[in-house]
C-alpha cells in the first residue's frame, strides 16, 4: 500500500544573482562565482614574488637564518621549502593544494601553483588559485666557500682503523658505505696505511659517519679537538676535531681461542671457535658441537682478544673421505653437518690427518678444502696456555676451495662489478703494495660470490663489457659459485660525460 503513495519530487531551489541575475544555488553572498571573485579578491596581500638563496655547488636552499636544505627539482622537500617561505602570508588564508608548474631547469626560476580558500561575504566561503614565483639568486653556503677557498681545509676527520694484516673489512665496509651513501658529505678520503680518513667539513656530518660505523660493526671511538682560532671579542671559538674510531681485528673465517672468563659468560662455548659473521655483533661457532654464540660490541671490547690464526695462514688440504656422523643443523641460518674426515695438505701428503668437520654437507672425496694446520703451527697465544691439558685438532677445516676449478676461468670477466669510492691512494709505497691489494681484491670478490649472506647487504651492478656471448654456464661438472643475474642492479648513466667519471672497479 506504501507503494501507492504519491510522493511530491523534490527540487532544487534556485535564485537569481544580484549583480548578473542568472540562476544558481543560494549561498550567503547572494552572488554567483564570477561576480564574488569580481568584488572579492582573496588572494590581495599575498606575496606573489619570492627571492629565495641557491648554493650551486651542493642544490641546497637557504632556509632563513643559517639553515641550508638539501633538495632535487620538483621534490617533495623543496615544495615544503617553497610553502614554508610563505608561512606568514598564509596564515591569512587557508591551503588547499599545492604544485610545481614546470619551468626551464635553467631559468633560475621555480612557480608554484597555490589553492586557498577563504570566509568572504556574509560567511561565504571563496576558494582561488594563484601562482607564485621563486627567483633564485646563487649564492654558495658556508661549506662550499671553505671547500673552494681551500679544497683541504676540513673541520672534523674520521679515522678508521683495524690492526690486521689485510684490507678485507675495509673492502666490505666500503661497500656498505656506498650503497647507505654515509660519506656523502665527506670532501676528502684518503687511503692510509692501516685503514681510511674521511674529512668532513661539518662536525656533525662525522658524527653521524662514526654512528653508521657503529651500527655495521664492532668499533669503538675517541675524538678530540684542538683549538685553531679564538675571537675574544665576539668570543667565537674555531676547532678542527679528530674522531679516531678502531675495528676489533676479529675477522670472518677467523679461528680464536676464546679467553676463560668470555667462554664461561657464554655458557661454556669453545674455546677454540670460528667468526662466521661480523656486523655489530660477532657470531662465533664451535665447529665441533655446533653452538652459536654473539658477542655484542661491549662484551668484546670489556675482554678485547686477537685471533689465534687469520686467514692469511689458510692452508689448502685435499679430502680423501668423508664420513657423516649426524643430521644436518640449521645454526644462524647456515647449515652444518658434522662428519669425519680424511684430509691432507696440498704441500705435503706424507701426513694424513683423520679430524672431525662441520662440512659435511659440501665436502665429498676428490673436493679440497682450506683450513689451519695446528699440526705445524707454532702459537704463543696466552690464552691458549691458560687451558691446561687441552687437546688440540690436527687441523680445522673453515671452507671449501674452488682454486682449482677457477684456474680454467681466469682472466675472464665477471658479469657484475662494484663501485668505489673516490679515494686519494699513496702511490709512494711501491708495486708491491698495489700487487698485494689486487690479490685482496679478487679473494674479496671471491667470498661475494661463495657467500649469498655477505652479498645481501650489498649493491651489485651488472657489468655492460661483459659480452652475452660469453656467458655459458660450466658443463664439466664443476659447480663453481657465482652471483645470479636476477641479484645484479642495472648501473644508470645519464650522459656521456658521467660515463667517462664513472668509478666502477672491476
Amino acid at each position: 500500500m506504501a507503494s501507492n503513495m504519491f510522493v511530491v519530487p523534490q527540487t532544487r531551489g534556485t535564485v537569481l544573482c544580484c549583480k548578473c541575475g542568472i540562476s544558481m544555488a543560494p549561498n550567503p553572498a547572494n552572488m554567483c562565482v564570477t561576480c564574488l571573485r569580481s568584488e572579492v579578491d582573496i588572494t590581495e596581500g599575498l606575496r606573489k614574488h619570492v627571492t629565495i638563496m641557491h648554493c650551486p655547488e651542493c642544490d641546497c636552499y637557504l632556509q632563513p637564518p643559517r639553515t641550508w636544505i638539501k633538495a632535487q627539482l620538483e621534490s617533495k622537500e623543496l615544495l615544503t621549502f617553497c610553502v614554508k617561505r610563505l608561512e606568514t602570508d598564509l596564515k591569512k588564508v587557508r591551503l588547499v593544494n599545492a604544485e610545481f608548474i614546470w619551468t626551464e631547469p635553467h631559468s633560475k626560476r621555480l612557480k608554484v601553483k597555490l589553492k586557498v580558500q577563504k570566509e568572504v561575504l556574509n560567511g561565504a566561503i571563496l576558494e582561488q588559485s594563484y601562482v607564485v614565483e621563486y627567483v633564485q639568486q646563487d649564492h654558495m653556503c658556508e661549506s662550499c666557500t671553505r671547500i673552494q677557498a681551500n679544497p683541504d681545509q676540513w673541520v672534523a676527520s674520521v679515522q678508521l682503523r683495524q690492526r690486521v694484516t689485510h684490507r678485507r673489512t675495509f673492502f666490505y665496509l666500503e661497500q656498505l658505505i656506498l650503497k647507505h651513501d654515509a660519506a656523502a658529505h665527506a670532501i676528502k678520503i684518503k687511503q692510509m696505511d692501516q685503514g681510511i680518513d674521511f674529512f668532513f667539513a661539518n662536525r656533525s656530518h662525522a658524527v653521524k659517519f662514526v654512528e653508521f660505523l657503529g651500527k655495521v660493526a664492532p668499533t669503538k671511538s675517541r675524538h678530540d679537538k684542538q683549538l685553531v682560532s679564538h675571537d675574544p671579542k665576539s668570543n667565537n671559538y674555531n676547532y678542527k676535531y679528530t674522531f679516531s674510531v678502531e675495528i676489533s681485528p676479529i675477522c670472518r673465517e677467523d679461528l680464536i681461542c676464546l679467553p676463560p672468563r668470555v667462554a664461561t659468560s657464554l655458557g661454556n662455548l669453545g674455546p677454540l671457535v670460528i667468526c662466521t659473521k661480523v656486523t655489530n655483533n660477532i657470531a662465533l661457532l664451535d665447529p665441533i658441537t655446533l653452538r652459536q654464540c654473539f658477542l655484542d660490541t661491549e662484551q668484546y671490547w670489556r675482554h678485547s682478544f686477537k685471533s689465534l690464526l687469520g686467514s692469511r695462514q689458510l692452508v689448502e688440504y685435499d679430502v680423501f673421505n668423508i664420513e657423516v656422523v649426524s643430521p644436518e643443523y640449521n645454526v644462524g641460518g647456515s647449515k652444518y653437518v658434522i662428519a669425519d674426515a680424511e684430509v691432507a695438505r696440498v704441500s705435503d701428503y706424507g701426513k694424513l690427518f683423520y679430524i672431525r668437520t662441520h662440512l659435511g654437507h659440501i665436502l665429498k672425496p676428490g673436493d679440497r678444502a682450506l683450513g689451519y694446520d695446528l699440526y705445524g703451527a707454532n702459537s704463543n697465544d696466552i690464552e691458549l696456555d691458560k687451558y691446561k691439558g687441552l687437546v688440540l685438532p690436527e687441523a680445522i677445516l673453515i671452507k671449501k676451495s674452488y682454486e682449482e676449478k677457477r684456474q680454467k676461468k681466469r682472466g675472464k670477466p665477471r658479469p657484475w662489478k662494484l663501485k668505489s669510492l673516490d679515494m686519494e691512494v699513496d702511490e709512494s709505497r711501491g708495486r708491491a703494495n698495489e700487487q698485494k691489494m689486487d690479490s685482496e681484491y679478487e679473494e674479496f670478490l671471491r667470498d661475494l660470490e661463495e657467500n649469498p649472506e655477505l652479498r645481501f647487504n650489498l649493491s651489485l651492478y651488472r657489468n655492460k663489457d661483459y659480452q652475452p656471448s660469453e656467458m655459458v654456464s660450466v658443463s664439466d661438472g664443476d659447480d663453481l659459485p657465482s652471483v645470479p643475474l636476477e641479484e645484479l642492479l642495472a648501473d644508470l648513466e645519464l650522459s656521456e660525460q658521467e660515463d667517462g667519471e664513472d668509478s666502477m672497479r672491476e
